[in-house]
């Protein structure tokens, strides 16, 4: 088959998926110029599944798949957008050549940025240094499997030709959607945990991506809360009675049941779903404004800046519904018939104790946050990175069960660090409704914790807190994942 030809041929090139657009793009000889409209030929043909001489979306996206290429949801289309110059919502072969003559032109570009010393080959010391600047920071380690995704020859290094075979269709077209790839398939170290919000492109925004993903979060935590909360009941009800009753966590759960029948065991639950809302909102928003305010020039943020504007964005989150969580805890240790409902339960909190007492235990809560997200934080990207270094065969993707089991240890570790602050937190909020209960402050009422109780009296209740972890973890996973899909979010 001759290598240039003046239009696609008419047949179908059956090569191998995984080889095709190596081939097709190497088939002509260095010093050998292509005709224009011959470049792409092979690879065309390949993607024109019925042979009507137009590429629709829906070929485009089985080219992909049968080409082994993992984009997000969605690519298909940006591509056939980007390309359709006559809005016909096909591409014919000219205006797919020229979409791709454009594409690579770009990828040139990304290409040129990554390879610092201008040797024509991008090696992950360039990586890091290049992300670096962008206020990324990985490891050389991780680069070189993220290059060895790339990488077709084996030199570990990438050469323009496997850039651009790896990115030719992909739309991404700068540097930064490059990394927002790189993020999304590979799971690149960027800092990011459940501590952080998470963070949305432009386009992400513009194509409100951005509210269906907060959607899905919001009701796959509403979900997960509401499957695990007799469990999270019975720890509130262990760190303000443990104490006096001895409460463990069978007798805890006769008591509760005895004394209201199964449902009580989700008492106080409503309020814990109902903040998701705007507790989601607010932390989303002030994350935002945070970023912007510790941005460098050119509006970079580094891991640093995104650690500190995420904890600061869950404290003002925090803040705005902490009422909220004084709500829930009273009606969860409240017993049946004392509280009509979440606005009952307030009306009598605010005639009897005023304002101040919707912001009892706001302290030790605020004071919570930073080892907690800290060490969450750390320990997840220690562990993710740790798992990468010596068990990934050639992948920068942990995978799900793996950052599944990351988070479920480092939230674990952080719940350990911050635990007594939340258990005094629970304590303060509650101290009012039981009787004979003196009204101390955060301190006094640590002094009191551990001369009548001891050191371990600080996390009684951490048994059920941590029983829960695993099933809230998995059941929130599986339920965004479902709501993602429902409402077309692109996979991350």
């Amino acid at each position: 088959m001759p290598c240039c030809r003046s239009r696609p041929s008419p047949h179908r090139v059956p090569l191998p998926p995984s080889d095709m657009v190596l081939l097709s793009l190497a088939r002509c000889a260095p010093g050998t110029p292509p005709a224009e409209d011959s470049k792409y030929s092979d690879l065309f043909n390949y993607l024109d599944k019925n042979q009507d001489g137009k590429v629709d979306i829906a070929e485009l996206q089985e080219g992909l798949r049968g080409m082994g290429m993992t984009l997000e949801k969605g690519a298909g289309q940006k591509i056939v957008k980007a390309g359709d110059t006559n809005r016909d919502g096909q591409l014919d072969f000219n205006e797919f050549m020229r979409y791709l003559e454009e594409h690579e032109k770009k990828m040139k570009i990304a290409f040129k940025s990554l390879d610092k010393n201008n040797d024509g080959k991008i090696e992950a010391s360039e990586v890091v240094q290049s992300l670096k600047g962008l206020g990324i920071t990985i490891s050389e380690d991780h680069a070189r499997k993220i290059l060895k995704s790339i990488d077709v020859d084996g030199t570990m290094s990438v050469d323009w030709n496997e850039w651009r075979n790896h990115f030719l269709l992909n739309p991404a077209e700068d540097i930064q959607e490059i990394i927002r790839y790189w993020k999304h398939s590979t799971v690149l170290d960027i800092g990011d945990s459940l501590t952080i919000p998470d963070e949305f492109s432009e386009e992400e925004k513009k194509s409100g991506q951005w509210w269906r993903q907060l959607l899905s979060g919001g009701v796959a935590g509403a979900v997960s809360r509401t499957g695990t909360a007799p469990l999270d009941r019975l720890k509130v009800m262990m760190q303000v009675h443990g104490s006096s009753s001895k409460m463990n966590i069978v007798s805890g759960f006769k008591q509760m049941v005895k004394e209201g029948g199964i449902r009580s065991l989700w008492r106080g639950n409503g309020v814990n779903v109902v903040k998701i809302a705007p507790e989601t909102a607010m932390k989303f928003w002030a994350y935002e404004q945070y970023k912007k305010l510790f941005a460098s020039e050119g509006g970079k943020v580094g891991t640093a800046e995104r650690f500190i504007a995420g904890s600061l964005a869950g404290a003002t989150a925090q803040t705005s519904i902490y009422p909220m969580e004084v709500l829930k805890t009273r009606l969860a240790v409240g017993k049946t018939g004392q509280y009509s409902g979440m606005f009952d339960c307030g009306k009598k909190i605010l005639k009897r104790e005023g304002v101040k007492a919707f912001y009892k235990g706001y302290i030790p809560n605020i004071l919570g946050i930073l080892p907690y997200a800290g060490i969450d934080l750390a320990i997840y990207e220690t562990l993710k990175n740790t798992w990468l270094q010596h068990y990934s065969s050639g992948s920068a993707n942990p995978g799900v069960l793996v950052l599944l089991a990351c988070g479920t240890i480092s939230s674990t570790c952080g719940q350990l660090a911050s635990y007594p602050l939340a258990l005094v937190r629970t304590r303060m909020q509650a101290q009012a409704s039981v009787e004979g209960a003196p009204q101390l402050n955060m301190v006094a009422l640590f002094k009191r914790i551990i001369e009548k109780e001891g050191f371990f009296g600080l996390y009684r209740g951490i048994a059920p807190n941590f029983m829960k972890v695993l099933p809230a973890v998995s059941i929130s996973y599986i339920v965004y994942e479902k709501m993602k899909l429902r409402l077309g979010v692109a996979s991350k």
